[in-house]
């Protein structure tokens, strides 16, 4: 009697362990870089997350939702390597991030085959939402062709004919030239000249821009974000070519989150963004305002994107009751989340999980003092093109 009283106090306990009340931990690996020359990036949608569980749930069904930070360094083998620890060590039940398309290709396998749902929060590699597509993966930011590729078309109608175009010299960088190339030249458009600068150590684009200068574009199109993007545009400032040649670009080169940093040249630059901070929207203004309460300023576009992870985790973690352990139930909660969120209506290609989503063109405007950015055009419900996916 006594032994089968234990046994029966033991079976007690183990429920009450298992118990919503002492149900372990959700792990949200954030696999970022937290140094290295995209940095300020990784904190910054790192920051919005959290923001995003505050304001959507930190906890689904007694289980807390905690993360698990990884700095990447913005190296594909150190993110490959920071990954198969997340995994395999930390036992994370999703992953987040990362910012550099290197490294989202370094990590694409690993996840894959260890079946760990993915939320890509910023690199854009198209791969990721064609040929190397994943049903374990999704994508809350962009894939390259989806920011620039309809630009091509839009500058060509504005009346710019000749652009000379300029990135960092590695795949997210040539990814983007070539599909604003793509865009432009179909809409009958010439490309005549290219400059790829090394993508760490380059501080002096002068003579990048004296080919640009020399070439007499009707504009300068360009991929740049993070320091590189504070470097390029302060360059371009001082170099004084503004008032002859145009610049405009991927919106990541005049990001809010650093545009202070990078003076006057920032002035009337034109961008094609997935989000501008002056939507105007409720959810939109509900993120401003909650990003300007916790952190003193406003939220910007690598900011949003980490802020609508949250919201796909959270309101995954719901439909399924805070189980992740059937992982592909919680994968195909996440796949078919939908909301009204700050970019306007948010939702995922069902073959490729890649975000369908407004690109909006910006153009930067001298203001009381401060350069803002503010919304020119809306090109609606862009989708990436997911011929190649096989998922």
């Amino acid at each position: 009697m006594k032994i089968a009283t234990k046994l029966g106090m033991a079976a007690v306990v183990a429920l009450g362990a298992m118990s919503p009340a002492h149900a372990a931990d959700i792990k949200v690996g954030m696999i970022l870089p937290y140094s290295g020359v995209y940095a300020g990036i990784g904190k910054e949608i790192t920051r919005a997350f959290e923001l995003g569980l505050e304001v959507f749930g930190s906890e689904v069904n007694g289980r807390k939702i905690v993360l698990v930070q990884a700095d990447t360094e913005g190296k594909p083998n150190s993110g490959l390597a920071k990954t198969k620890k997340l995994i395999h060590s930390d036992k994370v039940d999703v992953l987040v991030g990362p910012v550099s398309s290197g490294v989202l290709a370094a990590m694409r396998d690993t996840v894959h085959n260890a079946k760990v749902p993915f939320v890509i929060a910023n690199a854009g590699h198209d791969g990721i939402s064609g040929a190397k597509c994943s049903p374990w993966i999704v994508r809350t930011s962009f894939s390259n062709r989806q920011i620039v590729r309809p630009m091509g078309k839009w500058m060509y109608d504005k009346g710019y004919r000749n652009v000379y175009l300029m990135a960092p010299d590695y795949a997210a960088g040539h990814q983007m030239m070539n599909h604003f190339k793509d865009g432009f030249k179909q809409a009958g458009g010439k490309i005549v000249g290219e400059e790829y600068p090394p993508l760490q150590g380059t501080k002096d684009f002068g003579p990048y821009l004296a080919k640009v200068k020399a070439a007499k574009p009707d504009a300068l199109f360009v991929f740049f974000a993070g320091g590189p993007a504070i470097q390029f545009v302060k360059s371009f400032g001082a170099f004084g070519i503004g008032k002859d040649i145009p610049l405009a670009g991927a919106g990541w080169l005049t990001s809010p989150l650093y545009i202070k940093a990078q003076g006057e040249g920032a002035n009337n630059i034109i961008g094609s963004a997935n989000y501008v901070p002056s939507i105007d929207n409720p959810a939109n203004k509900k993120y401003q305002a909650a990003f300007k309460a916790k952190y003193g300023r406003g939220g910007s576009e690598f900011a949003v994107q980490g802020y609508d992870a949250a919201r796909v985790i959270v309101e995954a973690l719901k439909v399924v009751n805070g189980d992740t352990s059937d992982k592909k139930a919680f994968m195909d909660a996440v796949r078919k989340v939908t909301f009204d969120g700050p970019r306007g209506k948010f939702r995922f290609d069902q073959k490729n999980g890649n975000i369908i989503q407004n690109i909006y063109v910006y153009k930067n405007i001298k203001q009381g003092g401060a350069i803002t950015a503010s919304v020119y055009d809306v090109i609606k419900d862009v989708q990436d093109p997911s011929d190649s996916c096989k998922s």
